[in-house]
């Protein structure tokens, strides 16, 4: 059985409305910008008659100067509307894509570790940006320009068909073939872009991984093969976007063939019923104006239609990524009252800080853990120790529950870890991975990360609070040399090395208030002295708390109260360094092989003769 994380498929609806989003949180704002596109359209339907009448006042040799004073507000009216309208359009569309990235990443981050591996870190940031960017265009065109388009063009028809009824179904049967052809391409154009976010996605993983991975690739001097691997990504998207623009390039094309077909039978038909009498000169031309008019409705609704497809391609892949189950927020977890810990919980004797009772975990069907068994006590610092691979660093991902276990039980502070709300689970731990993680962000919000503010709560208290810390782990003489101190911005212009960053993590897992601190590897980076520094931090914080250890090196496992020895995702053995040594064979070689860490020789034969 697959280990998994604990997922809640409730917290959020799946569904992305757009429509009914946009019009209950700017309801006002789309009805000002409806009305002025009508304001707008009304203008433009108006001037064709007005044209008719400045011809016929022509003929008739009367002035033109009433109907120019009509004319000219009215065209003047209608283009300041219609930029009004295209304004609040723009604003209403970017403050709705705002809401739904901010929903998106917020989804994504409360996603199991698993499903955020699985989709892949460059996909999911192409549903905030190119996504989000091809469904603004739904917004764009689906709320007012698509309707306005329809309305206008109905209305265009309705005033042609007054001048003459003929005419207008010679028009309509035009476009009406136009339009079916026209229909069947876009709904092939749809499909497409699918393809086409779906590659842009599958390159932006690709890119993502290959500069997190920068000093690898320069290192072995992988820049052009790297890059030819990306151009065949690329290329996927290239032959996409083709396959697409080739759809779309039919458009066009066939609506401008059912214009012409439908202008040169107006043509010839209008020319012999202006022959016949049955229709006057000026309302001809006022007729050849609307169908010249109707032009741009048409295009709106053709074109409208086919961005529509890929809005809706994008908003597809949303509702898709929404459906992906996320982990329980802690107000939709119901806590068993028989289970509840007591706000003091940090005082209590007798109970373990962290219990494995047969515990077993699989990875993709291959096991990694077997039947664990093992106790972490209340206080002090136990070290977890064992060949790459034992399933180490399995453990704090279990006690985290970034993943379940799939037998056995797991306690922390003396509840199952599965009836622990996960925020307030998470808010009793703290924990510091492998790669000692930073956000890019000030060294600030860093160290403030999940901590809660310095009770003086005056920012010079805060930075004494944050100092003192840094102080404790010998970086703060680094932070106090920096640009902008405690303010400066990490992962671009200034970064840290790597083992000042591990420190920054360190010190932020010791301003957290957790009962538990797991530390995976924590002096991996660090020299003599800042190791003897850290040692005597986690002696104080093992007075009163528990610190749980992945370690690396012999000086810490010699330090630690108890030690726990994993062999191929099995306890092999727990105790004292000393017992250890004396008791169990394989504690004995890891020590005398070094296997775990390159030790100097003093040091191990100190760790020998313990």
């Amino acid at each position: 059985m697959v280990g998994t994380g604990p997922t809640s498929s409730s917290r959020a609806p799946r569904q992305v409305r757009v429509f009914s989003d946009l019009l209950r949180d700017n309801l006002a704002q789309v009805l000002l910008a409806l009305l002025l596109s009508l304001i707008a359209t009304a203008s433009t339907l108006a001037i064709p008659l007005l044209v008719r009448d400045l011809i016929d006042t022509l003929a008739k040799r009367g002035s033109i100067v009433d109907t120019l004073a009509w004319m000219v507000p009215l065209a003047l009216g209608g283009a300041l509307a219609s930029s009004l309208s295209g304004y609040l359009l723009a604003r209403t569309g970017e403050r709705f894509i705002l809401r739904l990235r901010s929903r998106v990443m917020e989804h994504t981050l409360r996603m199991p570790l698993q499903s955020v591996r699985a989709a892949g870190a460059g996909n999911l940031v192409a549903r905030i940006t190119s996504d989000a960017m091809l469904l603004r265009s739904v917004i764009d065109v689906g709320v007012v320009q698509v309707p306005v388009a329809i309305v206008t063009a109905v209305a265009t028809i309705v005033m042609m068909a007054l001048l003459d009824w003929v005419l207008v179904l010679l028009t309509f049967t035009a476009f009406a073939l136009a339009g079916c052809a026209i229909w069947y391409v876009l709904r092939r154009v749809r499909k497409g872009y699918e393809s086409i976010q779906i590659a842009t996605g599958a390159l932006a993983q690709r890119f993502t991984t290959s500069l997190t991975a920068l000093l690898t690739v320069k290192a072995y001097r992988a820049e052009r093969r790297t890059t030819d691997s990306l151009t065949e990504d690329a290329g996927a998207i290239t032959q996409e976007m083709l396959n697409a623009s080739k759809l779309q390039s039919v458009v066009l094309p066939v609506m401008s063939l059912g214009q012409e077909v439908a202008l040169a039978a107006i043509v010839i038909v209008g020319s012999a019923r202006i022959t016949d009498g049955a229709l006057a000169l000026p309302d001809f031309i006022a007729f050849l104006l609307f169908l010249l008019q109707l032009i741009s409705p048409v295009t709106v609704m053709v074109m409208g239609f086919g961005r529509l497809q890929t809005g809706l391609a994008a908003k597809g892949r949303f509702e898709e990524l929404l459906a992906v189950p996320t982990e329980p927020a802690e107000e939709a977890t119901a806590v068993p009252e028989a289970a509840a810990v007591p706000a003091d919980a940090k005082d209590t004797t007798g109970a373990d800080a962290v219990r494995f009772e047969r515990v077993s975990f699989a990875y993709d069907g291959q096991p990694v853990l077997r039947d664990v068994t093992f106790r972490v006590p209340r206080h002090g610092l136990t070290a977890v120790v064992g060949h790459s691979g034992a399933g180490k660093s399995t453990l704090f991902t279990l006690i985290e529950r970034f993943m379940d276990s799939s037998d056995g039980t797991l306690r922390v502070l003396g509840r199952d870890v599965r009836e622990w709300p996960l925020q307030q689970l998470r808010s009793r731990l703290g924990y510091v991975d492998q790669a000692f993680t930073l956000l890019e962000g000030t060294i600030r919000e860093n160290l403030l990360l999940g901590s809660e503010a310095d009770p003086e709560g005056s920012s010079t208290g805060e930075d004494e609070w944050l100092m003192d810390v840094l102080e404790s782990v010998g970086l703060a003489e680094t932070v106090r040399s920096l640009p902008d101190g405690l303010d400066t911005v990490l992962g671009r212009e200034v970064d840290l090395s790597g083992g000042q960053r591990q420190r920054i993590a360190l010190a932020r897992a010791l301003l957290s208030p957790a009962d538990i601190l797991l530390l995976d590897e924590p002096t991996s980076q660090l020299d003599a002295l800042n190791e003897l520094r850290l040692r005597d931090v986690v002696d104080t914080l093992a007075r009163d708390r528990s610190v749980l250890v992945v370690a690396h090196r012999m000086s810490t496992v010699m330090h630690a109260d108890h030690v726990v020895v994993l062999k191929e995702g099995t306890v092999a053995a727990t105790g004292t360094h000393a017992e250890l040594l004396a008791t169990n064979t394989h504690y004995r070689d890891m020590v005398e092989s070094q296997q775990w860490s390159p030790l100097d020789p003093t040091t191990t034969q100190a760790a020998l003769t313990t």
